[in-house]
């Protein structure tokens, strides 16, 4: 049975996984196999899941989830040698009580920052909408004219507007009596 502590943040109660005798894995919510891969993707959406051995029904998550970091290692190495060692070295030690909690509040930790830095640069990099850029372009334009224009007033720019008519019309006057 799930604890209440797998529950996602959305308050979905975690996926139940049956590992059968032949290596498979069942998903019951999908009712479908899955991969070890498929596991690793939704941890990284966020989706909790338990493992339970279809047979006896032991909750074997956590073998499952040191089955996923084993192959995804296999792919590329994330955790240093070192680092590895030092964990084996933790077994069977005065403090092998204490590292688990260590470790999830330091990857709790490093997963907030991780976060934080993502929105910084999605803030940096965030593209501007069409319209802004339109919005922008144009009070831009306007400055720039605002500088050739030699009336501060817009009263003046319609006197010279109105003189202006005045003058065309006198000119086509005269072309027409001519």
């Amino acid at each position: 049975m799930p604890d209440q502590s797998a529950e996602t943040k959305a308050g979905k109660p975690p996926v139940v996984v049956k590992k059968y005798a032949n290596r498979r894995l069942y998903n019951t919510e999908s009712s479908s196999y899955v991969t070890l891969e498929d596991l690793a993707q939704m941890v990284r959406l966020g989706r909790d899941f338990v493992v339970y051995d279809a047979k006896s029904g032991d909750d074997i998550t956590r073998s499952v989830l040191t089955q996923i970091i084993v192959e995804e290692e296999s792919k590329g190495s994330l955790l240093p040698e070192s680092f590895l060692r030092q964990l084996i070295g933790f077994y069977g030690d005065s403090l092998q009580g204490v590292l688990p909690r260590y470790l999830e509040v330091t990857m709790s930790g490093f997963s907030r920052q991780q976060q934080e830095m993502r929105k910084g640069v999605e803030q940096a990099l965030k593209p501007f909408s069409l319209e802004e850029v339109s919005q922008r372009n144009i009070a831009m334009m306007e400055r720039a004219m605002s500088l050739f224009t030699p009336f501060q007033g817009r009263s003046e720019l319609d006197a010279v507007k109105t003189e202006n008519a005045a003058l065309k019309a006198e000119l086509a006057a005269l072309k027409a009596k001519g």
